[in-house]
């Protein structure tokens, strides 16, 4: 059986048991009604006013993925509980629940793929494993894809979609944004293409770390991208901010952003950008 078939069954098992039964999804972006299926058949993209809705990480998978080209690794890595952190909840206990309710390890898939033909180190965020955060596995898993693009000389490509770091697992969290940030400094001292394909959100700990470090950054339309929320800031610095701020519009507007691309236009768009590196590719410069 196909990797993506496998991922399709998993997440209908486990990850769609607890949402609703019916048909239809209303439009946050333009209060239409839309039929469900319709709108899985357009990635997730609302066909009257193209609001881009959250989608889990093997529908990226799937969608910037040549056909059967998909090879995932590290699938088996697991987060333990240093602190044995407890809240409302324990530690253990929420990722016991976003295992069964994903039927995925962790936050991130890691692989190796081909892009319109093109070999790439591919990472994929899902929000729906505990908010999409960074603990140690998953900064451990976008460490290891990156060494793997050095080990094979090909391009990374990294998709975010992250509330930030794992307050859970505290300073083992937060030391996972300087491993990242190094292996990256790796990537560009060899000519290495690394593109950041920013999703809704995109905050916190991710943000200030590989998330933004793309050799072009680009994001889907609408996309919150920021460290702290804007209400945050906003009560902090005592001042109205400005309409749209933190949109992935905004950020482009402002030069924090390259690209805002359709996400039906996502696969393409990366594989031009490598393209321009060359036949297939090449490092860069």
């Amino acid at each position: 059986m196909a990797w993506f078939q496998k991922q399709k069954t998993r997440l209908t098992s486990e990850g769609r048991r607890d949402l609703p039964r019916d048909v239809f999804e209303k439009c946050d972006g333009c209060g239409e009604i839309l039929y469900r299926e319709r709108l899985e058949q357009n990635v997730g993209v609302c066909p009257e006013c193209g609001c881009h809705f959250r989608i889990p990480a093997v529908r990226y998978v799937e969608l910037l993925a040549d056909e059967e080209s998909f090879e995932e690794v590290d699938q088996e890595m697991t987060s333990g509980d240093p602190l044995r952190f407890t809240d409302l909840k324990r530690y253990g206990d929420r990722l016991e629940a976003a295992r069964g309710r994903t039927g995925r390890n962790e936050a991130v898939i890691t692989g190796r793929a081909r892009i319109e033909g093109i070999p790439v180190v591919l990472a994929v965020m899902d929000f729906s494993f505990i908010g999409g955060s960074m603990g140690s596995v998953v900064g451990e898993k976008i460490a290891r894809a990156g060494r793997d693009a050095l080990d094979r000389e090909l391009p990374l490509i990294v998709v975010s979609a992250s509330g930030g770091a794992r307050m859970m697992e505290g300073i083992f969290s937060l030391m996972q944004m300087a491993k990242t940030s190094a292996v990256l400094a790796r990537v560009h001292e060899r000519g290495l293409p690394y593109i950041s394909v920013l999703t809704d959100p995109t905050t916190g700990g991710v943000t200030a770390s590989y998330a933004m470090l793309g050799d072009v950054n680009l994001a889907e339309p609408g996309a919150l991208i920021g460290f702290a929320g804007p209400r945050v800031i906003g009560e902090t610095i005592k001042q109205e901010l400005p309409p749209g701020f933190q949109s992935a519009e905004f950020l482009e507007e402002h030069g924090m952003v390259d690209r805002v691309v359709d996400r039906r236009e996502l696969k393409s768009a990366i594989a031009q950008l490598l393209r321009h590196t060359g036949e297939g590719w090449r490092p860069w410069g």
